[in-house]
């Protein structure tokens, strides 16, 4: 199976659940702070996915001229939410909350040390142990499955930033 097939079922999977979730919140009279963010994570989720396939490029920040890892993350957070987040994985590990492991949802960012040094690489979560990502030179944006020793050995942890985190993170006009 390659990885666009991986990205459509994934796709489909995240979908059936925002839309699941989507009717759950309808039928709450009552939205929490953190059903808003279930919510928005997910939709960061799906369109991560849209970016399968889009080429790896250092420093890159837009499906046009390609993606590192923090500047997937980056567009995928100012495209959904509006947010401005710092420019380096290592500077993202810093905001929102520590998530264990077996805690992730979608749309949580995932840590890796792929350079010999914490937090060198971030991804985000989809579901089902995957993650997506801009790997490295020669790449494009794929999904990966964390628990592949590769990225077991370098997991460093995970992040949640939530609507919560809004009011500190620079908001786009």
């Amino acid at each position: 199976m390659n990885f666009r097939h991986i990205a459509l079922s994934l796709c489909f999977l995240v979908a059936a659940s925002f839309a699941w979730a989507s009717e759950e919140l309808a039928a709450e009279k009552t939205q929490t702070i953190f059903d808003r963010y279930a919510t928005s994570a997910q939709e960061l989720a799906l369109r991560a996915l849209s970016f399968v396939g889009v080429g790896y490029r250092r420093g890159g920040e837009s499906p046009e001229t390609g993606f590192d890892c923090s500047g997937l993350v980056r567009h995928v957070f100012r495209e959904g939410l509006g947010l401005m987040l710092p420019r380096t994985s290592r500077d993202i590990s810093r905001l929102g909350e520590n998530i264990n492991r077996d805690a992730l949802q979608p749309g949580d960012l995932v840590f890796f040390n792929t350079l010999r040094r914490g937090f060198s690489h971030v991804g985000i979560y989809l579901g089902e142990n995957r993650f997506v990502h801009a790997p490295a030179s020669g790449g494009e944006v794929r999904i990966e499955d964390m628990r592949q020793n590769y990225w077991t050995r370098r997991f460093n942890g995970a992040r949640r930033i939530a609507a919560v985190d809004v009011g500190s993170l620079k908001q786009l006009p």
